[in-house]
C-alpha cells in the first residue's frame, strides 16, 4: 500500500450504494485514512490536486474499493451525474477490500 497522507480528503463514490457507505467509511479507517477527512464524493464540488478518490468498484456489486491519487483539476462545464468530476484528472494508487 502506498503512504497516505492523512492530512488530505479522501472522497467516496458509492455510485448509489448508499447500504455499503458505512462499510467503506470503515475499510478507509482500516487502511489509514482519517475519518475527518472522508467525505461524500457530490457532482458540484470536487478535490484538489493531492487529494484522494475512493471508488467502490465495480458498481453495481462492487467488491473493491479503487484508491486514486488526484493529479489535475480543470475547470468544466457540469455534466450529469459526474457533474464537475469530469475534469478531474487521477492516477490509481491501490485497492482495498470491501
Amino acid at each position: 500500500m502506498s503512504q497516505i497522507d492523512t492530512a488530505r480528503s479522501v472522497y467516496l463514490f458509492v455510485h448509489g450504494r448508499r447500504d455499503l457507505e458505512q462499510k467503506a467509511m470503515d475499510a478507509l479507517i482500516s487502511n489509514g485514512f482519517s475519518k475527518e477527512k472522508i467525505v461524500s464524493a457530490k457532482p458540484d464540488s470536487v478535490g484538489t490536486i493531492g487529494d484522494y478518490m475512493a471508488m467502490l468498484w465495480m458498481p453495481p456489486n462492487p467488491d473493491h474499493i479503487k484508491i486514486q491519487k488526484i493529479t489535475k483539476v480543470e475547470q468544466v462545464k457540469p455534466e450529469g451525474m459526474i457533474g464537475l468530476w469530469k475534469g478531474v484528472s487521477k492516477e490509481d494508487l491501490f485497492t482495498v477490500k470491501l
